[in-house]
């Protein structure tokens, strides 16, 4: 947008009004006397003509030319200057007699075929010539009263050709002198305005010129002059203002003097300061480490007799016991788990404080992991005689990715404290799917219980550590104070959030969202229910919650189920009869004798739920009765197989481990290449058993030059290797002739959905994932098997079937012998060979550890041996030692360093330091 000057606008507003007036001025008189000059023309030929007409009545009537000749020659000469011609006609259009000669008459007279008006008349020929008609009338008649105005008879008329030349050149003048005199307004107007400009902006001018050199930090530069009115005020106004600017500079600047020496000395303090801040951050780095070392230390000499206790335990439960026996071992179990779980408690929350808690990314049964929570707590809840239950949305995938034991550790944290917090009624635990995005799913959980409830005051102070709703409750239900803390700082890693509503006395309602990933690869279990579809059952249940669950598990399962609260008195005939016994009621043995054999009368099949703390009673039942026992919950898997299990023409179908049977060999040739000696060892073994000819690689740049040598008809390739990885080795294999067809399967311990996705893209042609189970293996031979592959079969990569995996067997101890001989396909001495691989091994990871917590090595070498020794354990049974290498493995590769990860080093230390020393009374 355009600003324009006050010079520029005084100007404007100056000559503007006066051009405008005197324009409109200007324009209106001259319009006016155009008009008043012509109508004077007009009047004066009027007062000519009329008075010529009627002279002309008498000469016409006696036809006398000479007479009026005379009259109109004289009218002619005396208004010669503007009178071009007189001609008079008679009432015929004929020309009478004329006052001078004139080219053509014709212009003068009225239209012949028309009547003679009797009213005088003015028509306009061209600019400079007018014609003025009068008619000559018998006004003799008129006055004799004879005849009216309108019958007056017409004798003629008259004509008179006027000039207008002088008129036009007398209009000319007046516009000429209205544009002078507006021409002369103007310039006395400019005039007037440059005054104004000299009197007005030039001052005004000049004081911005000296504003802007004050404002540019000129302070001592004024205004001079003398100036006029307000602008003279004005002048003195800013120099005043110049003036206080000076002075206020001056101190300005003192001040800043001042301020730079204080500022200087306080520089000076400050750096003293930081010295004494960076001697105490050094202190408190040291205590943290010394806190760090100390609570490794706890954790060791505290799991140590722990550990012993829980692992005799558990050894002993496998014996043959009786119910008695095997309740006061479970209890001796778990208390010690509750004492580790107080531990592990303090641990958890260390590390969530320093951010060092890593989770893990591994595929698992999403029902069932949570399935081993409730069983887990059934019997505390059963001692209050409460109800517990588990409800998990049919849409809910079975098998996600994520960390199952985290989230164990949340739900058994609420459920606990529902559990410790309630006298009576129900803990019920549902999960529902909240959204699902690309590959993600979130889920919802909610626990709910109909305990004491929490006021709004307290539950502000839930989610802080050491701290309980009320004083009194840590005495009365026991507890740390940190399970609410724990939860909600994993539920945040899990990218969800946390919260309750709950009403005083009227129950508690805790929830919390996780985000969790689809896997690819299907981990539900392994029993075909189809055997039990449209079959009946007869549910016997008194808890409504609890029934509902149940027959709906059944009703998904294809079966006719029917809900009652206790047996009917017909003889309906039914498959199976669920009789399930409430933990709250207290029921006489004979009575529920009574109701067992009513119930054998309409079903073969009687299944019973007994409480958890009712072992007596089900070792009792099953003794003197055909029926087969459950402790409730009864979770989905154990329901199933105990039906299939129950029907006499559906064993087949029972779970059935895959060491089974064992197949005939394939006439194939594999190669199998991986760089740990453990798992290569492992996996020769099982394909051994299964094909023909084995060849075994240490690395990838080894497995391409055997693939030169010789054909293979299947290669298993390990991702993760030194100076040639899987990935490289696999394209390089492509490339030779006699290999370029030869399926390549890929075998890591990364089981994201992700990492599948981006090996295919590689060019591997299948996944596997560590550790290896028979069946999965044998599947994968069949699949790729050259002699026997389907078209359709080569497409199941694309088209999304997948091999189950692993079930990840969580648990606390620190060698586990049953999973070490089920992945050594229970072949006892291929198992004491990896265990003692590993133990071999341990040392060397010994020595790099300590290298990294002194400063001294690379981080990639510690991470490429954690990684072998991540590999080992998959083999070995470790459990314990496993899960301490993948979380290491995984914050080592996301960017953590020796000093941010000293307590999970020294865990590893103590962890491997278990195994050694439990490992030997297994070698020996």
């Amino acid at each position: 947008m355009t600003r324009y000057g006050l010079r520029a606008r005084v100007i404007t507003l100056t000559l503007a009004p006066t051009l405008i007036i005197g324009l409109l001025l200007s324009a209106f008189f001259s319009y006016n006397r155009y008009h008043d000059l012509e109508a004077q023309v007009i009047a004066s030929g009027s007062n000519i003509i009329e008075p010529l007409a009627i002279a002309s009545e008498d000469a016409l009537k006696n036809d006398s030319r000479e007479e009026v000749r005379r009259i109109i020659s004289y009218a002619h000469r005396k208004n010669s200057k503007f009178i071009r011609s007189i001609a008079v006609f008679n009432n015929r259009h004929q020309l009478f007699v004329t006052s001078n000669f004139h080219p053509n008459f014709q212009s003068l007279m009225y239209p012949k075929d028309k009547r003679i008006p009797i009213l005088s008349s003015a028509e306009m020929k061209d600019n400079n010539t007018l014609i003025l008609r009068a008619p000559i009338l018998a006004e003799s008649q008129l006055s004799d009263g004879r005849t009216n105005a309108e019958n007056i008879p017409v004798l003629g008329y008259i004509a008179i050709e006027l000039d207008l030349s002088p008129l036009r050149l007398q209009q000319y003048k007046e516009i000429f002198l209205a544009i002078v005199v507006l021409a002369l307004g103007l310039a006395l107007s400019a005039v007037f305005a440059f005054r104004l400009m000299h009197d007005v902006t030039r001052p005004i001018t000049h004081m911005k010129n000296v504003v802007d050199r004050i404002r540019r930090g000129h302070l001592d530069v004024r205004i001079e002059g003398r100036m006029h009115g307000e602008l003279d005020d004005l002048k003195n106004g800013i120099n005043a203002m110049a003036a206080s600017l000076s002075e206020y500079h001056v101190e300005m600047q003192h001040s800043i003097d001042q301020a730079t020496s204080d500022l200087r000395e306080t520089l000076e303090q400050l750096e003293i300061q930081n010295v004494e801040l960076d001697i105490a951050k050094k202190r408190a780095q040291e205590a943290a480490r010394v806190k760090s070392e100390f609570l490794a230390n706890m954790s060791h000499e505290l799991r140590t007799p722990l550990n012993g206790v829980i692992g005799f335990t558990r050894q002993m439960l496998k014996t043959k016991l009786t119910n008695s026996q095997s309740d006061y071992l479970q209890t001796i179990e778990k208390s010690a788990n509750n004492l580790l779980s107080i531990i592990n408690d303090i641990l958890d929350f260390s590390k969530l404080e320093a951010g060092k808690l890593a989770l893990e990314n591994i595929p698992f049964e999403f029902q069932e992991t949570l399935e081993e929570v409730v069983d887990l707590l059934a019997t505390s809840a059963h001692e209050k005689g409460l109800e517990i239950t588990l409800k998990v949305d049919p849409k809910i995938p079975a098998g996600v990715v994520g960390d199952p034991l985290r989230i164990q550790q949340i739900l058994t944290n609420l459920v606990g404290n529902s559990i410790k917090f309630t006298e009576r009624g129900n803990i019920d635990i549902s999960v529902e799917i909240r959204s699902t995005k690309e590959e993600q799913v979130e889920l919802q959980f909610m626990v709910r219980d109909t305990g004491i409830g929490i006021s709004e005051r307290q539950q502000a102070q839930l989610f802080q550590a050491f701290s309980q709703a009320d004083a009194s409750i840590s005495r009365r239900y026991g507890g740390t104070g940190l399970g609410l803390v724990i939860t909600q700082k994993l539920v945040g890693q899990m990218g969800g959030e946390i919260s309750l509503t709950s009403r005083l006395h009227q129950g508690s309602t805790f929830w919390f969202t996780v985000k969790l990933q689809y896997t690819e690869i299907p981990v539900g279990s392994w029993y075909n229910s189809t055997a039990l579809k449209d079959k009946t059952a007869l549910l016997i249940e008194q808890n409504i919650q609890s029934a509902t669950i149940i027959q709906r598990t059944l009703t998904l399962a294809g079966m006719d189920v029917s809900y009652m609260g206790e047996l009917p008195n017909d003889n309906t005939h039914y498959d199976y009869i669920l009789y399930n016994l409430s933990p709250s009621a207290t029921t006489e043995i004979n009575a529920i004798s009574q109701e067992i054999e009513k119930a054998m009368t309409m079903t073969g099949t009687v299944l019973i739920g007994t409480p958890s703390t009712e072992l007596a009673l089900s070792d009792y039942l099953m003794r003197n009765y055909p029926v087969k026992c459950l402790t409730k919950p009864l979770a989905k898997r154990k329901l199933m197989q105990a039906m299939l299990d129950s029907h006499p023409h559906h064993d087949s179908v029972a779970l059935a481990a895959p060491s089974d049977f064992m197949p005939e060999k394939m006439p194939l040739h594999v190669m199998a290449v991986d760089d740990n000696p453990a798992n290569l060892k492992l996996i020769t073994a099982l394909l051994k058993e299964r094909v023909e000819e084995v060849i075994s690689c240490t690395d990838g740049k080894q497995a391409v030059e055997e693939a030169q040598k010789q054909k293979f008809d299947i290669i298993l390739m390990d991702i993760q290797m030194p100076q040639m990885d899987g990935v490289t080795a696999c394209k390089n294999i492509k490339k030779i002739d006699i290999n370029s067809q030869t399926p390549v399967i890929a075998v890591t311990a990364h089981a994201m959905s992700g990492e599948r996705d981006r090996l295919l893209s590689e060019g591997m042609d299948d996944y596997l994932t560590k550790p290896i189970e028979e069946h999965v293996l044998q599947q994968v031979l069949s699949r790729w098997n050259p002699q026997s592959i389907m078209p359709e079969t080569q497409n199941s990569v694309q088209s999304g079937t997948e091999l189950p995996p692993p079930s990840e067997n969580e648990n606390h101890a620190v060698i586990d012998w049953s999973m070490a001989l089920k992945q050594a396909a229970n072949k006892d001495d291929l198992a004491r060979d990896m265990l003692k691989m590993l133990i071999e091994y341990i040392p060397e990871v010994n020595l790099v550890i300590g290298s990294a917590l002194n400063g001294e090595g690379e981080p990639e070498t510690l991470i490429h041996h954690i990684h072998k020794l991540h590999g080992s354990c998959s083999y070995s049974g470790v459990p314990r030692l496993k899960k301490v290498c993948a979380q290491l493995e995984q914050a080592l590769r996301s960017g953590k360093t020796t000093e941010d990860l000293e307590p999970e080093l020294f865990e590893l230390q103590d962890e491997m330091e278990k195994v050694i020393n439990q490992s030997h009374s297994i070698l020996s």
